[in-house]
Protein backbone atom coordinates (compact mmCIF):
# COMPACT_ATOMS: atom_id res chain seq x y z
CA UNK A 1 0.00 0.00 0.00
CA UNK A 2 1.20 3.63 -0.91
CA UNK A 3 2.11 6.05 1.65
CA UNK A 4 -0.36 9.41 0.99
CA UNK A 5 1.12 12.57 -0.02
CA UNK A 6 1.21 15.52 2.57
CA UNK A 7 -1.65 17.34 0.10
CA UNK A 8 -3.98 14.35 0.12
CA UNK A 9 -3.55 14.22 4.04
CA UNK A 10 -4.71 17.70 4.22
CA UNK A 11 -7.49 17.15 1.77
CA UNK A 12 -9.01 14.88 3.95
CA UNK A 13 -8.77 16.33 7.22
CA UNK A 14 -10.50 18.91 5.64
CA UNK A 15 -13.40 16.80 3.83
CA UNK A 16 -13.74 14.59 7.58
CA UNK A 17 -14.09 18.16 9.46
CA UNK A 18 -17.98 18.70 10.69
CA UNK A 19 -18.84 21.38 9.03
CA UNK A 20 -21.50 24.26 10.58
CA UNK A 21 -24.34 24.72 9.24
CA UNK A 22 -25.48 28.36 7.46
CA UNK A 23 -28.80 29.09 9.50
CA UNK A 24 -31.03 28.94 6.55
CA UNK A 25 -30.46 24.90 6.66
CA UNK A 26 -30.61 24.88 10.18
CA UNK A 27 -33.47 22.49 11.30
CA UNK A 28 -33.30 19.70 8.48
CA UNK A 29 -34.48 17.26 11.46
CA UNK A 30 -37.19 17.77 14.75
CA UNK A 31 -36.74 16.28 17.34
CA UNK A 32 -40.10 14.85 18.08
CA UNK A 33 -38.90 12.48 21.78
CA UNK A 34 -39.51 15.31 24.10
CA UNK A 35 -43.32 16.68 22.67
CA UNK A 36 -44.01 12.29 22.87
CA UNK A 37 -42.76 12.30 26.45
CA UNK A 38 -44.88 15.05 27.17
CA UNK A 39 -48.17 13.62 25.31
CA UNK A 40 -47.66 9.76 27.11
CA UNK A 41 -47.80 11.70 30.34
CA UNK A 42 -51.05 13.45 29.45
CA UNK A 43 -52.27 10.38 28.31
CA UNK A 44 -51.20 8.09 31.25
CA UNK A 45 -52.81 11.49 33.54
CA UNK A 46 -56.13 10.92 31.69
CA UNK A 47 -56.86 7.43 31.86
CA UNK A 48 -55.88 7.47 35.59
CA UNK A 49 -59.00 9.96 36.50
CA UNK A 50 -61.15 8.61 34.02
CA UNK A 51 -61.41 5.33 35.98
CA UNK A 52 -62.12 7.36 39.54
CA UNK A 53 -64.97 9.78 37.57
CA UNK A 54 -67.15 6.97 37.00
CA UNK A 55 -69.09 6.36 40.46
CA UNK A 56 -72.48 5.14 40.82
CA UNK A 57 -75.09 8.06 42.66
CA UNK A 58 -78.36 7.67 44.30
CA UNK A 59 -80.81 10.29 43.36
CA UNK A 60 -82.67 12.11 46.90
CA UNK A 61 -84.66 15.41 47.51
CA UNK A 62 -84.80 17.44 49.97
CA UNK A 63 -87.75 17.38 52.60
CA UNK A 64 -90.67 19.12 51.41
CA UNK A 65 -90.86 22.31 53.00
CA UNK A 66 -94.12 23.81 54.35
CA UNK A 67 -95.45 26.05 53.00
CA UNK A 68 -95.58 29.81 54.70
CA UNK A 69 -99.24 30.75 54.03
CA UNK A 70 -102.41 29.70 55.89
CA UNK A 71 -104.08 26.04 55.06
CA UNK A 72 -107.34 25.51 54.91
CA UNK A 73 -106.88 21.86 56.00
CA UNK A 74 -104.13 20.42 58.68
CA UNK A 75 -103.37 17.30 57.20
CA UNK A 76 -101.62 14.95 59.67
CA UNK A 77 -98.55 12.97 58.32
CA UNK A 78 -96.74 10.25 59.35
CA UNK A 79 -92.84 12.39 59.08
CA UNK A 80 -91.07 8.48 59.18
CA UNK A 81 -87.36 8.33 60.40
CA UNK A 82 -85.85 5.21 60.32
CA UNK A 83 -82.17 4.98 61.97
CA UNK A 84 -80.21 2.37 61.52
CA UNK A 85 -78.02 1.60 65.29
CA UNK A 86 -75.53 -1.64 65.56
CA UNK A 87 -78.53 -3.55 67.38
CA UNK A 88 -81.25 -3.01 64.42
CA UNK A 89 -83.78 -0.17 63.34
CA UNK A 90 -85.22 2.58 65.47
CA UNK A 91 -88.42 4.17 63.82
CA UNK A 92 -89.76 7.20 64.81
CA UNK A 93 -92.77 8.67 63.55
CA UNK A 94 -95.29 11.65 63.72
CA UNK A 95 -96.68 10.21 67.84
CA UNK A 96 -92.65 9.36 68.92
CA UNK A 97 -91.03 6.13 69.24
CA UNK A 98 -92.02 3.58 67.74
CA UNK A 99 -91.98 0.43 70.34
CA UNK A 100 -90.44 -3.02 69.74
CA UNK A 101 -92.08 -5.19 67.31
CA UNK A 102 -93.31 -1.94 65.70
CA UNK A 103 -96.30 -2.87 68.17
CA UNK A 104 -97.21 1.50 69.23
CA UNK A 105 -95.66 3.54 70.76
CA UNK A 106 -92.86 2.79 73.25
CA UNK A 107 -88.96 2.53 74.24
CA UNK A 108 -86.78 0.01 72.74
CA UNK A 109 -85.59 -0.60 69.01
CA UNK A 110 -88.93 -1.55 66.66
CA UNK A 111 -87.05 -3.87 64.64
CA UNK A 112 -84.20 -5.68 66.26
CA UNK A 113 -81.26 -7.56 64.91
CA UNK A 114 -82.33 -11.16 63.58
CA UNK A 115 -79.91 -13.26 65.16
CA UNK A 116 -76.68 -11.35 63.39
CA UNK A 117 -78.08 -9.95 60.45
CA UNK A 118 -80.55 -6.99 60.07
CA UNK A 119 -84.35 -7.54 59.47
CA UNK A 120 -85.30 -5.94 55.92
CA UNK A 121 -88.12 -7.95 55.72
CA UNK A 122 -89.65 -6.76 59.06
CA UNK A 123 -88.59 -3.40 58.92
CA UNK A 124 -90.97 -3.61 55.48
CA UNK A 125 -93.62 -4.96 57.03
CA UNK A 126 -93.00 -2.34 60.12
CA UNK A 127 -93.17 0.67 57.84
CA UNK A 128 -96.49 -0.61 55.49
CA UNK A 129 -98.03 -1.22 58.79
CA UNK A 130 -97.72 2.31 60.01
CA UNK A 131 -98.17 3.80 56.87
CA UNK A 132 -101.87 2.27 56.81
CA UNK A 133 -102.32 3.12 60.00
CA UNK A 134 -104.44 6.17 58.96
CA UNK A 135 -105.73 7.12 55.79
CA UNK A 136 -104.33 9.93 55.72
CA UNK A 137 -100.76 8.91 55.87
CA UNK A 138 -102.01 7.20 52.36
CA UNK A 139 -99.96 10.02 50.31
CA UNK A 140 -97.16 10.36 51.73
CA UNK A 141 -93.66 9.03 50.41
CA UNK A 142 -91.01 10.52 51.89
CA UNK A 143 -89.09 9.24 54.73
CA UNK A 144 -85.92 9.81 56.27
CA UNK A 145 -83.21 7.73 56.73
CA UNK A 146 -80.45 8.34 59.23
CA UNK A 147 -77.31 5.61 60.41
CA UNK A 148 -74.65 5.16 63.05
CA UNK A 149 -70.90 5.80 62.47
CA UNK A 150 -69.83 2.16 62.11
CA UNK A 151 -72.89 1.36 59.62
CA UNK A 152 -71.98 -0.47 56.38
CA UNK A 153 -72.88 1.54 52.78
CA UNK A 154 -74.72 -2.21 51.86
CA UNK A 155 -77.10 -1.68 55.10
CA UNK A 156 -78.06 2.08 53.82
CA UNK A 157 -78.90 0.74 50.08
CA UNK A 158 -80.64 -2.21 51.59
CA UNK A 159 -82.58 -0.31 54.45
CA UNK A 160 -83.80 2.29 51.36
CA UNK A 161 -84.80 -0.79 49.17
CA UNK A 162 -86.81 -2.21 51.73
CA UNK A 163 -88.44 0.88 52.41
CA UNK A 164 -89.56 1.69 48.73
CA UNK A 165 -92.14 -0.65 48.09
CA UNK A 166 -95.06 -2.61 49.63
CA UNK A 167 -93.94 -6.33 51.06
CA UNK A 168 -96.03 -7.68 48.23
CA UNK A 169 -93.95 -5.14 45.77
CA UNK A 170 -97.19 -4.47 44.02
CA UNK A 171 -97.14 -0.16 45.27
CA UNK A 172 -94.54 2.27 45.93
CA UNK A 173 -94.50 2.53 49.77
CA UNK A 174 -91.72 5.83 50.77
CA UNK A 175 -89.80 5.88 46.97
CA UNK A 176 -88.81 9.53 48.40
CA UNK A 177 -85.12 9.20 50.49
CA UNK A 178 -84.13 11.78 52.86
CA UNK A 179 -80.52 11.35 54.58
CA UNK A 180 -80.14 12.32 58.27
CA UNK A 181 -76.69 13.49 59.53
CA UNK A 182 -76.01 12.54 63.40
CA UNK A 183 -74.99 15.65 64.84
Amino acid sequence: MAELSVAQRGKIRRLSRPRELDPDEEGGELNIVPFLDIIVNILIFVLATVVTTFTSTIETNPPAGRSAGVRATVKKSLNLTVIIVNDGFSLKAAGGNVASGCSGQGRGLAVPLKGSQYDFTALNKCAAKLKNANPEFAEETQVSIGANPGVAYGTLIETMDALRTTPDGKAPLFDKVNFKVNK
